[in-house]
């Protein structure tokens, strides 16, 4: 099932953001601080059980942008659709919030671009949008993230 997330959440959505080992760092890890201010960017994929098994953030830039960010589906649930339902998720949102362009930063762009996001240049993107990047270990010099938007 795939819900917005609660407060309760925050301690399982940090666990899978921290655990870069879990999804090959591929997501920027984020502080308590960070989650509990932005917790209600947050969609989570829960199991039969209530845990949480994955999630994923749509983050607001600015009046016509926003970002996809911090999707994580643990490795023995993948393949069953989850990152695709909780970005559908975030993407739903955008439009009933009145936001109709989303992008993401990824080094996964076949995924993406199954879900018909299209390569942009990071230069095309305003300069607001990599803020995120100064705190990444790998910026700037291995950075090989390739900025994927979506006009919906």
């Amino acid at each position: 099932m795939i819900r917005k997330a609660r407060i309760q959440d925050v301690k399982a959505i940090h666990s899978l953001l921290m655990h870069r080992e879990e999804h090959d760092g591929l997501v920027l890890p984020r502080s308590f601080s960070q989650l509990y201010s932005h917790l209600r960017d947050f969609f989570v994929a829960v199991d039969d059980q209530g845990a949480v098994i994955g999630c994923c953030a749509l983050n607001i830039i600015w009046e016509n942008l926003a970002e996809i960010r911090s999707l994580v589906v643990v490795s023995g649930h993948r393949g069953k659709r989850l990152g695709r339902k909780l970005v559908e998720a975030c993407l739903s949102e955008a439009v009933t919030l009145g936001i109709f362009k989303v992008y993401t930063l990824t080094e996964q762009t076949g995924f993406f671009a199954h879900l018909e996001f299209v390569q942009e240049d990071m230069d095309a993107l305003n300069q607001k949008v990599f803020a995120d990047c100064l705190n990444c270990p790998r910026f700037p010099d291995h950075c090989n993230e390739v900025a994927m938007v979506m006009v919906l």
